[in-house]
């Protein structure tokens, strides 16, 4: 059993995190594939965390990522 699960995200310029089980339903929903970011969300946060609890993780993950790249 793996210890994460992941999941893709978009980051938009108002700070939002829309979540996307993977990148085919991203598409779908019009999402750019270009912008998209795939993310391991530990196992036990995607098991019994809420949405917001998940969207806050990857928001804080997607902003490191950023702070880490200037």
């Amino acid at each position: 059993m793996e210890d994460s699960t992941a999941l893709c995200a978009v980051r938009h310029p108002d700070g939002s995190v829309s979540l996307y089980v993977d990148e085919a339903y991203a598409v779908e929903r019009g999402a750019d594939p270009a912008k998209l970011v795939r993310i391991d969300i530990p196992r036990d946060l995607y098991a019994n965390g809420t949405v917001q609890q998940i969207r806050e993780y990857v928001a804080t993950y997607l902003e490191s990522q950023t702070e880490g790249s200037a």
